[in-house]
């Protein structure tokens, strides 16, 4: 090839990929105003007036009560109200992870994640997540696709757990609506909690993790040769037909068997005991981002003590098992078992820093 051919398609190849990536932030800005910015802001702006928490408790939808047993309508009942919360930030998420996949350089991502250090990374992934503000379910596409480009398994476990734990707009939601403490403990437990899960990842399955085999890959192999376009709806084809159906399966599950997992947590139970069942109950069930504020109010006007209520500011959004089944093939089962058992015992420290306070 002359160089007079060569330099007129470099020009072409960067324009396109200037192109690409333009289209990437478009759809995460306007997806993210649409789905979260807005309707986030107005319900601040509401909760500033009233100091009050206008949502209600997702757990007692379809008149399930704590003890009953799983039953269908359970399962459905919850299913629905789940799916209506969140659906915006779940079309939103794919958008941004196929947009990702077919038109941002692969090569880009992990030289903004992937850092020198564990804490470095975790950082960086943690910072990264904080506009974005999903629920796990929500984000679990988008780390998904994180791991697929060659981010560390603690940079993109970083993510995907800050988008609950360190969404600026549910802090805000706590602080006028919540005793100030809660918005302390989830603060500052939540940053650790951020910090030692990644860390804990990246030394139990090893610090320069890179993407997942091609057997793993959520895109189909071989489809660079392709236009925008066609990756990009391949890409979104993919995350739907992989992620979506094993989502909707445990949402009915734990929306079935909810009636049970309450049970665990009501104030009948004392001591050490219900903080840890509380901890450990919280990463099993499923919520929409700022869900756990009307379960928490709930469960203190029955008389809850502080102890279960700090474990579930942590838990309860951190980790859900419809959550951890999208993103279990991305990281590995070692990395979600390490993670999980972290999470449940930064839920412990919850506890103590909101009995504390």
């Amino acid at each position: 090839m002359s160089e007079q051919n060569w330099v007129p398609r470099q020009i072409r190849g960067r324009a396109g990929v200037a192109m690409g990536v333009l289209v990437t932030v478009a759809v995460f800005v306007v997806g993210l105003l649409w789905a979260k910015w807005t309707p986030y802001l107005a319900r601040a702006l509401k909760a500033q007036r009233t100091h009050h928490w206008s949502g209600s408790n997702i757990l007692a939808v379809g008149g399930v009560r704590a003890g009953d047993a799983p039953t269908w309508h359970a399962a459905t009942t919850f299913f629905h109200a789940y799916f209506a919360a969140i659906w915006p930030a779940l079309v939103v998420a794919l958008l941004i992870s196929a947009s990702v996949q077919a038109l941002v350089p692969r090569a880009w991502l992990p030289r903004v994640f992937n850092r020198r250090g564990l804490i470095s990374s975790a950082l960086a992934g943690g910072v990264a997540s904080m506009p974005s503000m999903m629920c796990t379910c929500c984000a679990a596409p988008v780390a998904v696709t994180l791991r697929r480009t060659g981010v560390t398994r603690a940079a993109a476990i970083a993510y995907w757990l800050g988008n609950p734990l360190l969404n600026p707009a549910v802090l805000v939601f706590l602080f006028f609506v919540a005793p100030w403490q809660w918005t302390v403990t989830r603060a500052v437990v939540g940053v650790a909690t951020v910090i030692c899960v990644a860390v804990s990842v990246g030394v139990v399955t090893g610090a320069r993790g890179s993407g997942p085999p091609v057997a793993e890959a959520i895109t189909p192999a071989g489809d660079e040769s392709a236009g925008p376009a066609i990756r990009f709806v391949r890409s979104l084809l993919c995350l739907c037909l992989v992620l979506l159906p094993e989502y909707a399966i445990m949402v009915l599950v734990v929306g079935a068997c909810r009636g049970w997992l309450v049970t665990l947590t009501q104030p009948s139970h004392h001591g050490l005991l219900i903080v840890v069942v509380a901890a450990i109950v919280g990463t099993l069930l499923v919520i929409p981002t700022a869900g756990e504020i009307p379960i928490l109010q709930s469960l203190a006007l029955l008389g809850l003590s502080s102890g279960p209520i700090g474990a579930l500011l942590i838990t309860l959004p951190a980790i859900s098992v419809p959550g951890v089944a999208m993103v279990a093939r991305s990281f590995g089962w070692k990395a979600i078992a390490t993670a999980t058992g972290t999470v449940v015992a930064m839920g412990l420290l919850g506890a103590g820093v909101l009995s504390a306070l």
